[in-house]
């Protein structure tokens, strides 16, 4: 399971780039999505790289997110007790845990907002215009995309 961040915006971007980043639902910078590890999405993926900052997520840091950003329709927060009514998993953490190990999607949530609204990161972004292996953001952070997640709580 890849987390995608969007950090940089629409100026002198060309269409095809645009329309990739709205098919994945990332309209506005420090949006986050979750996609599944297949083809397809590798493909946007790398289409989008000099635009989002990406990696794979853990489970800490899912959990982390869809407790402090997971918003239903209507605007109300994630909870525990609407897992539990509404799902076949117990907490968040465990619906987190079924996320990452692919048995659950999003979907599986009624009424689960795809997209997580973040804060941009507590002291700043390393550079939005040089790329993870440079020092900046941009593309492929690995596992470091869990601390800039954890910075944009």
């Amino acid at each position: 399971m890849y987390a995608l961040v969007r950090v940089r915006g629409d100026v002198n971007v060309r269409q095809s780039i645009q329309d990739t980043l709205k098919m994945l639902r990332l309209n506005r910078i420090n949006h986050c999505v979750l996609l599944s590890d297949n083809p397809h999405n590798k493909g946007m993926i790398q289409k989008v790289k000099d635009f989002v900052a990406y990696g794979p997520i853990d489970v800490e840091t899912l959990t982390e997110m869809l407790k402090n950003r997971g918003m239903l329709q209507g605007g109300v927060k994630l909870t525990d007790e609407y897992i539990a009514e509404n799902t076949d998993f117990a907490s968040i953490e465990e619906f987190a845990q079924a996320l990452i190990d692919g048995n659950a999607t999003i979907k599986d949530v009624p009424d689960l907002k795809p997209v997580f609204r973040l804060h941009p990161p507590r002291k700043g972004h390393a550079g939005i215009k040089r790329s993870a292996q440079q020092g900046g953001v941009l593309g492929n952070n690995g596992e470091d995309i869990n601390l800039l997640l954890k910075k944009m709580r």
